[in-house]
């Protein structure tokens, strides 16, 4: 019985002139979130006005957003060049850790700011006292630390299994792919890989849904003017949840489908990958007046240091 040890990428082959477009593309979309993210995280670290709960999560999810594509994209644009597209199966579990882990973050620190914003609105005036600088860090500490020891047992879990096959019909390493290309079972990953998915992502997205739900009931008995300003902050947040549930879905969904289209495959499993973290920090940039603000400030400073250079 054979165990593979090297993986190859196949639907990097025969990509012929086109892989200099996808390459500049793909550069010039992580070039993008880069910018947008280190904006977002340098102002709310710059500026103390900002060192609250809810813009300390923003900066969480930005850079998030920052370590899940540093899994992904460096190798994606170093294969789009290369003409050798293997890559060792320790390196392949690494880039499935990092990748998945960046997923269950999202959902993790999406959580904490749901549960936020229920305490900022339900309670506002015990909401400092509530909301201190030592919870917020145990709550962030924990959101981090549950993926690592959960997502990381699911991947020693699968490096024990012996590969008979060593094609992976995929832009980067997947569990679950390379789970299929064992030689033997792999009932009890796939039990642990659900238990994981349940606690990583059912369930904060439940507890998610029901603060937004609380919210809106303590909301129909406020003012008219606390009704637009609950509205106002909760509604990037609730963006960004459906932006980002739609997306790991289709990954979750359509990655267990093998007759799709390679080029609608490819679009469905990089979702999760590219459109949350370019649209997160516009998002929150454009929709929070405080580092909107901040942000025209420094660029206005950056201006005038410029023309009086």
């Amino acid at each position: 019985m054979e165990n593979v040890t090297i993986l190859n990428f196949s639907m990097f082959e025969n990509l012929g002139f086109f892989r200099y477009i996808y390459f500049l593309l793909g550069l010039i979309l992580y070039c993008s979130i880069l910018l947008f993210n280190f904006i977002v995280i340098l102002v709310i670290f710059l500026e103390r006005s900002l060192h609250q709960p809810m813009y300390l999560l923003i900066s969480c999810l930005s850079i998030n957003s920052l370590y899940g594509t540093a899994g992904f994209f460096p190798r994606l644009l170093t294969d789009l060049l290369s003409y050798s597209h293997t890559i060792s199966r320790p390196e392949c579990h690494i880039q499935t850790f990092v990748i998945y882990t960046y997923a269950s973050y999202e959902f993790t620190i999406l959580t904490l700011m749901a549960y936020d914003r229920f305490v900022a609105i339900s309670k506002p005036l015990q909401y400092h006292s509530i909301m201190t600088p030592k919870l917020l860090l145990v709550m962030i500490t924990l959101s981090w630390i549950y993926p690592v020891i959960s997502i990381g047992t699911g991947i020693i879990f699968t490096a024990r299994l012996r590969l008979c096959g060593g094609n992976l019909k995929k832009l980067y390493c997947n569990n679950w792919i390379i789970a299929k290309l064992s030689c033997e079972t792999a009932t009890l990953d796939n039990i642990y890989g659900f238990v994981v998915l349940l606690t990583t992502v059912l369930i904060p997205l439940s507890f998610i849904m029901y603060s937004y739900i609380k919210i809106l009931i303590i909301c129909q008995k406020c003012s008219k003017e606390l009704k637009s300003k609950a509205y106002h902050t909760c509604l990037p947040h609730l963006v960004t949840l459906v932006n980002y549930s739609i997306t790991i879905f289709c990954e979750m969904t359509f990655t267990r489908f093998e007759n799709l289209h390679p080029a609608v495959d490819v679009i469905l499993s990089l979702e999760f990958l590219i459109i949350p973290p370019l649209l997160n920090p516009l998002v929150y940039g454009l929709n929070f007046p405080d580092i909107r603000r901040k942000i025209q400030n420094h660029l206005k400073s950056s201006k005038e240091l410029d023309i009086s250079a």
